[in-house]
């Protein structure tokens, strides 16, 4: 498999992370000129905790959302690709923070001077609230256990969201308990070796995914979408119209005076259609409260 790497800079070693590849502020920036929000530090765009909030509480799914981003020439977010899924009665809602891994070799490991010092918790340490950790670790089983039920339990309590996992995870039941959602390709009881730490959010690939620092996680119990961060908001207020209009059809039915046709699609009746267009105004405007 051909894996993504983008060389645009480094850690500084004074920093304590080695000589990681990573974008600069600038260059993360510069990639994600097209949304408007507010940046962490690192460039990242800081989709806003009430958009966030809101995918979380609606009644939205993947499906929904396909049609916005391939509008606007995103093709390939939809990952479903032979993930197992935890606790898959929870979404998986988040920014994303992403780690990439490759297999180790000697003198790739001698060149990022990581020996003994940048592991899987140099990434983990980094994590805040409502960040989602984003592993590449190119389907590792064997020794491609990013975390245990320790460090699963540190990122549940940090995030609040939970992880996609290229690679394998171990203590599975315990993991369960938190009621933390999480995507994993394995499990596998060792621990993680044979794999060097190259990158902290930069693009990473993600089984057909190449996944952008700062893109929203979507995650059901089925597969994972990954949202580029100037269409969520869109995306938000479409399906929020979309589903007043839905509820409104129901409670038209539930009063059984009117036939599918004069309802459902867009109804003829000019007072029917002022009814319809109050009902979900009134449902944008407390949804936006």
């Amino acid at each position: 498999m051909t894996r993504f790497v983008l060389i645009c800079g480094f850690f500084a070693a004074q920093a304590g992370y080695g000589q990681l590849w990573k974008l600069s502020p600038e260059e993360l920036t510069r990639m994600t000129a097209k949304t408007n929000f507010e940046r962490f530090p690192d460039g990242r765009p800081k989709v806003p905790d009430s958009l966030l909030d809101r995918l979380r509480t609606m009644n939205i799914a993947i499906e929904d959302m396909v049609g916005a981003t391939r509008a606007a020439g995103f093709d390939s977010q939809y990952e479903g690709n032979n993930w197992k899924v935890l606790n898959p009665q929870k979404k998986l809602v988040g920014r994303a923070f992403t780690v990439q891994f490759m297999p180790a070799r000697p003198d790739l490991t001698e060149m990022l001077d990581v020996r003994g010092r940048l592991r899987n918790q140099t990434a983990l340490d980094m994590l805040g609230p409502n960040d989602v950790v984003v592993v590449d670790l190119f389907g590792k089983k064997a020794g491609g256990t990013f975390v245990g039920d320790k460090l699963a339990y540190y990122v549940w309590k940090t995030t609040g969201t939970g992880m996609v996992i290229d690679g394998s995870m171990f203590y599975l039941s315990n993991i369960e308990k938190t009621g933390m959602p999480a995507f994993y390709r394995n499990t596998h009881p060792s621990s993680l070796t044979g794999a060097t730490l190259t990158g902290i959010n930069i693009p990473v690939q993600i089984g057909d995914v190449t996944v952008i620092p700062g893109d929203v996680v979507f995650g059901d119990r089925d597969a994972v979408f990954f949202i580029p961060p100037h269409l969520v908001e869109g995306i938000v207020k479409s399906f929020e119209s979309t589903e007043a209009r839905f509820e409104w059809i129901k409670k038209k039915f539930d009063e059984k005076k009117y036939k599918s046709s004069e309802i459902y699609g867009r109804p003829k009746d000019p007072a029917l259609i002022k009814d319809m267009e109050d009902y979900v105004k009134s449902k944008q405007g407390a949804a936006k409260q």
